[in-house]
């Protein structure tokens, strides 16, 4: 008997535990990095929840701290997270061939590096709500992480 959506869900979930602790730890930091660029908190925690890319982000902010182009922050986003389509062609291979265009496509958009571990390690072919339980503590501990991180105050170090 095939397992349900919401048993490979709760697997991807455990799966996900470690990984929203650690994004959370990590994107503290680049809240920081958004606050110097100039971005409120709130921008901060924004680009976080939809760009999930810890590597362009930082270049993001970067780039927005230097006043560059819209040219210069496209190319080198482009750069600096080409290995996701690379993760993303090598996940879409262990999918059942009948699974739909959108689970590829929310699975391609949310592929990081974490993600892309545990999902590509569990057994047999992936039934996409086992990532989905993974993001659904990964992506909130990324975003909650560069909330925090960008709402530290300067001065004192104190959280506003």
């Amino acid at each position: 008997m095939r397992d349900s959506n919401g048993a490979w869900f709760v697997r991807g979930l455990k799966a996900g535990v470690p990984i929203g602790l650690g994004y959370l730890a990590v994107a503290f930091t680049l809240g920081i990095s958004a606050r110097g660029a100039g971005l409120s908190a709130a921008q901060a925690t924004l680009a976080s929840f939809l760009v999930n890319a810890s590597a362009g982000e930082y270049v993001g902010f970067t780039l927005i701290a230097a006043r560059a182009s819209y040219v210069e922050l496209a190319v080198m986003e482009l750069v600096a997270n080409a290995r996701y389509f690379l993760m993303s062609f090598s996940l879409s291979q262990k999918l059942s061939p009948g699974t739909g265009l959108l689970h590829r496509l929310l699975l391609g958009w949310y592929v990081t590096d974490e993600v892309f571990g545990v999902s590509v390690s569990a057994p047999g072919k992936l039934n996409p709500f086992y990532s989905y339980g993974a993001i659904a503590l990964a992506c909130p501990g990324w975003a909650l992480g560069t909330c925090l991180g960008g709402r530290l105050d300067r001065q004192c170090g104190k959280i506003k």
